[in-house]
Parts: structure tokens; C-alpha cells; sequence
């Protein structure tokens, strides 16, 4: 094994310190971007491998794809850098050391399948995507039958996440009412000396002020409060916007059976325009898309670019929504149409950043602008709630249907507006790469489906 030299920041340094005597360990690395939080974490179950013999340990993601992505491939990598050998199963996820130390990765969208495990360490990959529900139940698999060899051991569990926007379980556990235990360590992106030069200014000019104080400076921004739509200011934000025929007709589509909510939009100069809104009730999507036909008849000969819920490649409305869609409008006249959609739906709290990040922007101006005949958008950005500890669009209540008929028409209207916001508005995921002279990617490479 050769010798690698790993430089710790103060916030990793902490991190991999017990500052205290209990048997177990539970800690939790909060940082912004780039302050090293899954590099961290699999820095430190690669050394308790190796440190006690025979030990088993757990890494677990919400999702396989992030798990896979993300977090095994920072494994090998210290692996690799180190000369630690070791056998990957890929048949069981699995990496085994020559000690007898086994770490599996399972994702953990079904956790009841790993209620039979004893561990000596649990690893947890954006700790706050895993419900409440299975970081207790990770907690109880920390059983594993203590070795004479294993010298001033302590069960550990451990977990990285970004800030959060809304104050859920992991604020109430680490932070309001933490046992002994516990502990939070603070990373600020700021912390971390070795980024390139103007790359945390980078960040500043992409991000407006709550999320550059949450995903840079790592600090507690409680937007859970209140509505869902941030900072949106109706007297410059609400105006008679016109069809500039320099730019192509967007449409973008929510495919919800009752309500149906599609939006005729504009977007160039880095602002989107909200053109006419399209809500349908117990409906289809080839009788919504006549519908759509007649209102653009004077348009047959514009270029129409259709977005909206990638799902709708699917079954979502029992057909293939975007090529339903497609055929209409050319069996009605129409000869410039094209499909563009992200290959999936991004998750809902990253899709309204994105949304918020273009109704308030990093320059501390609007840049989404509505005519105010939409008047379903307008209702749900006045009226459209969180869900209490989350950052998600709050669910609407059988009681809510009944006493306000306007309800149901709540979420569907935003989720269409900012699918095509995260499109092509995406919030920069700043690599580093572009400060070597490459390109800056988003969240999804900018990648799309074309028909």
C-alpha cells in the first residue's frame, strides 16, 4: 500500500474526529458546493475498513443512480490513490478488503430489505433525500458483534447533505433538539482553500441571495414559511407581454388529467414570457392540443417548440402525450413543430430553485414576466404553500376541494412553467473543470429528448 497524503480541511477534520464518549456516533456534514462532502465521507469509511478487521459497513443512497454516480466512484478513486487492494462484486454491490472488511451500497428506496444487517458503520449519501423513518432504522442495524482486536472502537453512523431550505427532521435531530451524540459540522464552500480563483465569485453571480447563502456559505435559510413562490413582485411582474415573432412559441405541458395545464411561452434576453395559459378539465391530450391548434391558427407557419413533464414520454395520460401532440398540430396545419425534454424529471425542490431563481434573480431582478389572463399561475403564486418541513409544493387536502373550488388548480400550473424553466434555465452546477478551460455543465449536461 502506498502512502497517500490527504490534506484535511477544518470542517473534514472535525468530521472524522469523536469529540465525545458515547458508544455511537451520529454526525452530519452540512456543507455548500465543493466543500467536500462525499469525498469526506468515503474517505472515512474507506479508514474504518481498514482499521477494525472484519468490519461491515453500510453506504446507502436514496437512489441507485446516485449511489452509483456519485458516491461509488469517489470510493475507488481514494481506493486507487491509496494502492489499497480490494475486490469489487458488482453482482452485490459490494467492496471487499483483504482484511476481511466488507462495505456494501444499496440504495434505499426499499429499506426493508436491509432490516436483517449487522454493521459496524453506516454511510449516508444526501442524508436529507432519506426519510426519518430509515435513518432510525440505519441506526438500529449498528449491532455488529465487537471484535477483541477492534481497539477503541465506536459505532458510527454518518451523512453528508447540502442546506436545507426547509427546517425538517434533520434540523429537529441536529440542531433544535440534538442528543449528546449528535453533532453537526459546517462546511462553507468558502472554507475550501483548494477551488480555483474566482470560482466561489462564479457562484455568486449564478445564484440569487437565499441560494448562494444555502448551497455556498452553507448556512440555515428557513424558506418552508409561507408560499412556495419567493420574492415575486406582481406590480413588474404581471404585464401585457406580446408574441415577438424574432423567437420561437413554447409550449409547456402538465400532463394532468383534470386540471390540464399547458402555457404558451417565450423565453430570450434571459427572461421568460407567459404568453396565454391552457387549462382543461377532464380532458385528453389530443383534445387539449385541438384546443391549442385553434388558439395559434394564425401561427401554423411559426416555429412551436413543445416542453413540459418527461413523463409524458410515457403513459402518464394513457398515450405517448408528446407525439400525440406532435400529430395533431401537423394534421392541423402545422409545419415547424419539434419535442424538447430533459430525459427526466429533475426532483421537485431542484425544480423550484430553478423557479425561484428566475422569478427573483442573481442580479436582484425579476426575469419571469405573466400576462394577467393566466390566471390560474397567478393564483398558485399567491396562493401555492410548502408542506410543512419540506421543500415541496404542500398537497391539497379533500377538505381544501371542497371549500375552495380553486384548489385543485393549485401545483399543476407551476410544475408546467418550470419544466421549462430547468430546461433551459437550469441552476449552474459551477464545475471546476470550466476554470481549466472547459465548459461549465448543469445538472443535466444540457441534454435533452428531441422528436
Amino acid at each position: 500500500m502506498s502512502k497517500a497524503k490527504f490534506n484535511l480541511l477544518p470542517g473534514q477534520k472535525a468530521f472524522f474526529e469523536i469529540p465525545h464518549e458515547y458508544d455511537t456516533d451520529v454526525a452530519l456534514y452540512q456543507g455548500g458546493y465543493g466543500s467536500g462532502k462525499t469525498w469526506s465521507g468515503s474517505l472515512l469509511g474507506i479508514l474504518l475498513a481498514l482499521r477494525y478487521p472484519g468490519i461491515n459497513g453500510l453506504v446507502g443512497a436514496q437512489t441507485l443512480r446516485l449511489l452509483v454516480d456519485t458516491t461509488l466512484k469517489q470510493y475507488f478513486q481514494h481506493l486507487d490513490k491509496m494502492g489499497i487492494q480490494y475486490v469489487y462484486v458488482k453482482s452485490e454491490n459490494k467492496i471487499k478488503f483483504e482484511n476481511g472488511s466488507e462495505i456494501l451500497f444499496r440504495h434505499l428506496e426499499e429499506d426493508d430489505k436491509l432490516k436483517s444487517l449487522n454493521l459496524g458503520f453506516v454511510e449516508i449519501e444526501e442524508m436529507s433525500d432519506v426519510p426519518y423513518a430509515t435513518f432510525l432504522m440505519l441506526l438500529g442495524r449498528l449491532r455488529q458483534e465487537v471484535r477483541e482486536d477492534w481497539h477503541h472502537f465506536r459505532y458510527r453512523l454518518f451523512g453528508h447533505t447540502n442546506p436545507e431550505s426547509a427546517r425538517g427532521w434533520i434540523y429537529e435531530n441536529f440542531v433544535t433538539n440534538p442528543k449528546k451524540n449528535y453533532r453537526r459540522i459546517l462546511a462553507p464552500t468558502t472554507q475550501n482553500i483548494y477551488l480555483p480563483k474566482g470560482y466561489i465569485e462564479t457562484m455568486r453571480d449564478s445564484y440569487n441571495e437565499d441560494y448562494f447563502r444555502m448551497y455556498v456559505l452553507g448556512e440555515d435559510i428557513d424558506c418552508s414559511q409561507g408560499l412556495l413562490t419567493k420574492h415575486f413582485v406582481k406590480d413588474k411582474q404581471v404585464m401585457d407581454v406580446k408574441y415577438n415573432p424574432k423567437f420561437p412559441i413554447h409550449v409547456t405541458c402538465d400532463f394532468n388529467v383534470d386540471p390540464m395545464c399547458w402555457y404558451i411561452c417565450q423565453h430570450y434576453d434571459n427572461n421568460v414570457y407567459v404568453l396565454k395559459e391552457l387549462v382543461n378539465t377532464n380532458t385528453t391530450t389530443a383534445l387539449s392540443t385541438r384546443i391549442l391548434g385553434e388558439v395559434l391558427t394564425n401561427y401554423k407557419n411559426s416555429a412551436i417548440i413543445i416542453n413540459g413533464d418527461s413523463s409524458g414520454d410515457s403513459n402518464t395520460t394513457k398515450g405517448a402525450d408528446y407525439i400525440i401532440m406532435r400529430n395533431e398540430l401537423r394534421n392541423m396545419g402545422f409545419t415547424n413543430v419539434d419535442v424538447r425534454i430533459l430525459p427526466k424529471n429533475p426532483g421537485i425542490p431542484y425544480r423550484i430553485n430553478c423557479w425561484n431563481n428566475m422569478v427573483y434573480g442573481s442580479d436582484k431582478q425579476p426575469h419571469i414576466f405573466i400576462h394577467p389572463s393566466c390566471k390560474y399561475l397567478l393564483y398558485n403564486i399567491e396562493n401555492l404553500e410548502v408542506e410543512p418541513g419540506t421543500s415541496r409544493p404542500k398537497k391539497v387536502s379533500t377538505g381544501k376541494m371542497k371549500s375552495d373550488p380553486n384548489a385543485k388548480f393549485l401545483i399543476h400550473p407551476i410544475d408546467a412553467v418550470s419544466y421549462l424553466i430547468c430546461l433551459y434555465y437550469p441552476i449552474k452546477n459551477v464545475d471546476i473543470k470550466a476554470f481549466e478551460g472547459e465548459a461549465m455543465s448543469d445538472a443535466f449536461d444540457g441534454k435533452f429528448k428531441e422528436y
